[in-house]
């Protein structure tokens, strides 16, 4: 090589390294609200099969003076829908169910009305089944649980709408797909996925937590912060619904995730553009797909007691971007834009 292509790839290796650095100062500043002795955040960006971010800041549990770290698991909240998802399409491959069963035969004594609801309705929100939070009483201090929310719909009569016809958010449908994992495959819901998918493609500090039977290492927890005061908001009576939202995660695991799913180690190429693919509300199976500012992408919020998270996955681009944070509030789908928009073409 002569010295004059040297000095061009020295050139060049200095500034791809300037604007690395000038990047990461800009997430820097993007996250100044999260650092030092307050509830944290993490966040993680994926470019080509390579983990080109990682950052944390603040706290990850404030009474004990334990700071965030990309080993920091989070409460996932609805970003869980998407392994809830995946663990109902490897069934779906196992011909165990089929996405065009209806919940009266999914689910024995099931009333007259699941005779229009199929597991498609479930997985894209179009079911029109009744929010089971909305049925639990005013004064309950307890844990709702996945079949609760079963025994909720089992107990009532209607829907919001013909089912198949709108799009409407539903928690109860992957409270109610988490039962269906339970029953058709033999085994806890949780146990399902750390073996079949956590435990497969090494997210070995990831799981469905279940108070009293599991753990969560290097835990974040939430808070609520109200401008110079923050609180304890970790958990809620709807928090033991593990379908919808109780999984906890790390940067570092989700990394695993996201390049599993360039693969076909989980899913067939074919059941992966099935979750892919957006009907109403442009939601497919546990994740919205949607176009950005001409990217294709996939993406997800995660929201419960006090936990704030979001992921936006670029696949054209294999590029990723997730936030974490343990508190209640603000909405962090600006800051993973903003993020993603420093990393994008």
């Amino acid at each position: 090589m002569t010295k004059g292509w040297v000095a061009i790839l020295a050139a060049v290796t200095l500034i791809s390294c300037s604007r690395a650095d000038d990047r990461e100062q800009q997430v820097d500043r993007l996250f100044a609200g999260y650092q030092g002795d307050k509830p944290g955040a993490s966040v993680l960006v994926v470019q080509e099969g390579q983990a080109v971010l990682v950052k944390s800041y603040g706290m990850a549990d404030l009474e004990r003076g334990i700071k965030v770290t990309p080993e920091t698991n989070f409460r996932l909240a609805s970003i869980s829908k998407q392994f809830t998802a995946t663990a109902v399409m490897m069934l779906v491959e196992q011909g165990k169910l089929h996405l065009e069963d209806n919940l009266t035969q999914l689910f024995p004594g099931f009333p007259g009305y699941g005779a229009e609801i199929t597991l498609r309705h479930l997985l894209q929100h179009n079911s029109g089944l009744i929010d089971y939070e909305s049925l639990i009483p005013e004064d309950f201090t307890g844990q709702v649980s996945d079949r609760d929310a079963l025994r909720m719909m089992k107990e009532t009569d209607h829907t919001y709408f013909k089912p198949g016809t709108q799009y409407r958010y539903s928690n109860t449908a992957y409270a109610m797909l988490a039962v269906l994992v339970e029953e058709r495959s033999g085994q806890p819901f949780a146990e399902f996925l750390d073996s079949h998918i956590f435990t497969p493609v090494g997210m070995d500090s990831t799981v469905a937590y279940q108070k009293g039977i599991s753990e969560v290492p290097h835990r974040a927890y939430g808070y609520l912060v109200e401008q110079d005061n923050v609180s304890f908001s970790d958990q809620s009576t709807t928090s033991a619904v593990l379908g919808d939202g109780g999984i906890y995660s790390s940067v570092l695991d989700y990394f695993k995730w996201d390049q599993a799913l360039y693969t076909e180690r989980l899913l067939s190429r074919t059941s992966l553009a099935s979750m892919w693919t957006g009907n109403f509300g442009d939601y497919g199976f546990g994740w919205r797909v949607d176009t950005h500012k001409g990217h294709r992408r996939l993406h997800h919020d995660g929201s419960t007691s006090g936990f704030r998270n979001y992921v936006l996955r670029y696949p054209q681009q294999q590029t990723t971007v997730l936030v974490l944070t343990n508190r209640r509030g603000p909405d962090v789908m600006p800051l993973a834009e903003q993020v993603a928009g420093l990393y994008l073409p």
